[in-house]
């Protein structure tokens, strides 16, 4: 029954990223880096879980198959009081949560399945600054999004910029894209990277298996075109002693 909450509360989405009118970046996700998932591990657990929560994902597993230590997630990573062995959950109450969001936070297990890596990376570096919004900002990929800038700390505040041009013989203000002011622990370059982390992350939790999966993938195909060598130099040799 969970599974198909789940699936119907992502359903809209998909529509959501598939409808984007914003161009969408490459993060070029690496599931074989593991430091890269680890530091995005870091910024989900000191960022994010404090609203969304990972229901699907165990800290035991994601300790493991990021080849991180067990003492040492347990330092940097759990800070809930669940156990090692508990699913990733967020420590927010639901109830409460409905009341200041308006609805709960999404469970994040499926987000980089259901959105796409290149949407994650695009959407988590285009909030900006909107006072008539009731956590002050907006996003150009999810406009009226619901949700605060949890990672300004790191980004610092980013607004529209607009240069003043000449168009069609008259002076006006066109937008050329958005600009922080600078007073976030990351410069740009740095904060890009930290995204490309996060989602890199996120991509791994929506299929844990994926890496190992598509190494037996690969065995497979071996082994069945070695199979059909010998089944075809079987077929020959069958055929020639029957004429």
């Amino acid at each position: 029954m969970k599974n198909w909450i789940a699936l119907i509360l992502l359903v809209p989405g998909l529509a959501l990223a598939a409808g984007s009118t914003v161009p969408l970046d490459d993060p070029e996700i690496d599931l074989n880096d593991k430091a890269s998932l680890q530091r995005g591990a870091k910024i989900f657990m000191n960022y994010c879980l404090g609203c969304h929560q990972m229901q699907y994902q165990r800290y035991q597993r994601t300790f493991t198959d990021l080849d991180i230590p067990e003492e040492l997630g347990d330092k940097y990573l759990r800070f809930t009081g669940e156990k090692v062995s508990d699913y990733i959950t967020t420590p927010m109450p639901e109830e409460d949560a409905g009341v200041w969001f308006g609805a709960p936070p999404p469970d994040l297990s499926l987000v980089a399945r259901v959105r796409g890596p290149e949407w994650l990376y695009t959407y988590l570096r285009t909030f900006y600054v909107d006072e008539s919004k009731t956590f002050g900002v907006n996003n150009l990929v999810f406009p009226n999004v619901g949700m605060p800038h949890v990672l300004e700390p790191l980004q610092g505040t980013p607004r529209k910029a607009y240069d003043r041009r000449l168009v069609d013989g008259e002076m006006v203000d066109v937008y050329v894209g958005l600009k922080s002011d600078g007073n976030g622990r990351l410069n740009d370059e740095e904060y890009d990277l930290a995204i490309k982390d996060l989602v890199n992350f996120l991509e791994y939790t929506g299929e844990p298996t994926r890496l190992k999966s598509e190494s037996i993938g690969s065995l497979v195909l071996i082994f069945l075109v070695i199979f059909f060598v010998f089944a075809l130099l079987l077929k020959k040799e069958y055929w020639r002693n029957l004429k």
